[in-house]
């Protein structure tokens, strides 16, 4: 693949994985990171930390990725790197914290499912709902009782690509989730909502191990 563009395989026996970024900054660089000497941009940090210095943002996600639970999942087409979803309790989101359009629907740390990027060539084929369900199992498998997201609401149109790094709310609802509230907060013009999803852990007694699929 050397001197190309990585590209969804042709042929219907396609593998797709979806993998913590634990280990993995190398990957995480190619789906997020900066390319351009000198360039700004986000590195997933808007929502982590958005005084941290674009100089220093790409040391920070590396420490991230260098420790458990790490800071997202990364989904592999073929075992080549194609996405990325930001999955983490919503206590390290430094903005959500703050945020004023966005409310908290109890006191429980909810894991939230902030951020998708998926890789130019791997688009169209469905690799949000592959990287939804695995940040969901990540969260199951570190005690998570709750997963969150705050997608826009759509209907049935689609959404640009830049607007929807948050997702949709059919997405979310595809995958069990359900509305919990309306947000203050808008993404492309359309109004987010929190989208909430339990994994059978009951509020008030001590975090359960990994369990099956919800």
């Amino acid at each position: 693949m050397s001197g190309t563009r990585p590209r969804w395989p042709d042929g219907s026996d396609v593998q797709v994985d979806v993998r913590p970024a634990v280990g993995r900054y190398d990957d995480f660089y190619e789906v997020v990171g900066v390319k351009k000497p000198g360039g700004g941009g986000c590195w997933c940090m808007s929502y982590r930390d958005s005084r941290v210095t674009n100089e220093d943002r790409p040391g920070y996600m590396r420490a991230l990725c260098a420790t458990e639970p790490g800071p997202g999942v990364l989904a592999y087409v073929d075992d080549v790197v194609a996405g990325w979803c930001s999955i983490a309790p919503r206590s390290t989101y430094r903005r959500l914290m703050h945020s004023r359009t966005i409310p908290f629907v109890d006191e429980r740390d909810a894991w939230v499912a902030v951020c998708f990027v998926v890789r130019a060539g791997f688009r169209k084929h469905g690799l949000m709902h592959h990287l939804l369900a695995g940040a969901v199992e990540h969260a199951r498998a570190h005690g998570a009782e709750v997963v969150e997201g705050y997608p826009a609401d759509t209907g049935p149109d689609r959404v640009d690509v830049i607007s929807g790094y948050v997702g949709t709310v059919r997405m979310f609802e595809q995958a069990g989730f359900e509305r919990a509230a309306e947000t203050a907060g808008v993404s492309g013009g359309r109004r987010r909502w929190v989208m909430r999803k339990e994994l059978g852990q009951q509020h008030g007694q001590g975090r359960a191990g990994p369990a099956g699929p919800g």
